[in-house]
């Protein structure tokens, strides 16, 4: 019971700072895509020049006095201010975006549309969300098991042509997926025209499912390959590292010495107490991988969350601009919290809460 209740102390404390830290990213989000107010100063005059093209336009209103016709424009106008609440001063405005952004209220988009003809910011969100967790999935999935296997190898024959080979490529990873990608295009989809050039499906998407998943396979290919590419060499240069450090311990000399067969002590007496660091340096490259998810999806026209980011900032679209860095923000907070979770699981030398203080 004392154990539950340290756990469940540990986990509300660390979820309490995660999302306060969600909060004020939202918040400073909400600032700059507003530019302080800036924009809906430009809203406020977009919503009157409709407002006066629709009274001018009406026959009812030509033969009225200019100024009863700008008294009735300036009426209207103020009526559409007060529903979308544009009167209201600057802070409360903000304070109403962000509660309505933490609790997913996104309200409805001002220039976009769902697959289903829908301006719901969050179904349109929805609709986008899985193409993107399934590309990146995908890929951090190949990348971890990939370069876990190829860093112990290179643990394992330290010093070899294949060791030195991979330490000169690690500064190759530098470079973001998507340019990887670009090369990649040029290659197998302009050269040589075996694969696509972008896109998720066919056009016209296949309606049988089994062509429908080979399809998707295809497209994701060339994507998955450029951020494979992109994080490889640093993982494994650096998780190579990791095991070299780890297999000098004292208790790995004494399992050798006791005769245990090689791949027991990678597994028991290297990989284990390593995989604590290597999980935290692959939550921060996926991280990363999220973050550049924007360029990514743009260049290999991937309907995902970071081509419709794009879409939102280059038609001024608030609603979908801040429910997007909300999403990224509740993934980004969701992966840090059950990072401690995953230590407690992989390493028996980590417990929940124990740095907390006991009482007398």
């Amino acid at each position: 019971m004392r154990d539950f209740l340290r756990v469940a102390r540990y986990s509300l404390v660390k979820a309490i700072l995660l999302g306060f830290a969600v909060v004020v990213a939202v918040f400073i989000t909400i600032l700059i895509v507003n530019m302080g107010g800036r924009l809906d100063d430009i809203r406020k005059q977009e919503i009157l020049n409709q407002v006066a093209l629709q009274v001018t336009a009406n026959p009812a209103y030509q033969e009225l006095p200019p100024s009863e016709v700008r008294r009735i424009i300036e009426e209207k106008a103020q009526l559409e201010y007060r529903r979308l609440g544009l009167d209201k001063p600057f802070l409360v405005r903000t304070a109403a975006y962000l509660k309505n952004a933490i609790t997913l209220n996104l309200g409805r988009s001002e220039n976009l549309l769902s697959d289903t003809m829908s301006r719901e910011v969050r179904r349109i969100i929805i609709e986008r969300l899985p193409s993107t967790l399934i590309l990146f999935g995908t890929s951090s999935i190949l990348l971890f098991f990939t370069a876990v296997f190829l860093a112990l190898a290179l643990s394992r024959h330290y010093g070899s042509w294949f060791d030195r080979l991979v330490v000169s490529l690690a500064p190759t990873s530098t470079a973001p997926g998507w340019f990887y990608g670009i090369f990649l295009i040029l290659i197998f989809a302009a050269v040589l025209r075996i694969l696509p050039f972008g896109g998720m499906v066919d056009a016209p998407p296949p309606k049988e499912t089994g062509a429908y998943i080979l399809s998707l396979l295809k497209h994701m290919i060339l994507p998955v390959l450029s951020m494979f590419v992109g994080g490889l060499a640093s993982s494994v240069y650096s998780w190579r590292t990791f095991f070299l450090i780890y297999s000098s311990e004292d208790y790995v000399e004494l399992a050798k010495a006791k005769g245990l067969s090689g791949r027991t002590i990678e597994r028991r007496y290297i990989l284990r107490p390593t995989l604590p660091p290597i999980i935290t340096s692959f939550t921060l490259m996926v991280i990363g991988m999220w973050l550049g998810a924007i360029i990514l999806e743009s260049v290999f026209n991937w309907p995902g969350m970071g081509s419709l980011y794009i879409a939102a900032v280059n038609s001024n679209d608030t609603p979908t601009v801040v429910g997007i860095n909300v999403i990224y923000g509740y993934l980004l907070a969701g992966s840090v919290f059950f990072l401690d979770f995953v230590y407690a699981l992989v390493d028996p030398r980590v417990r929940i809460g124990a740095g907390e203080k006991k009482g007398v």
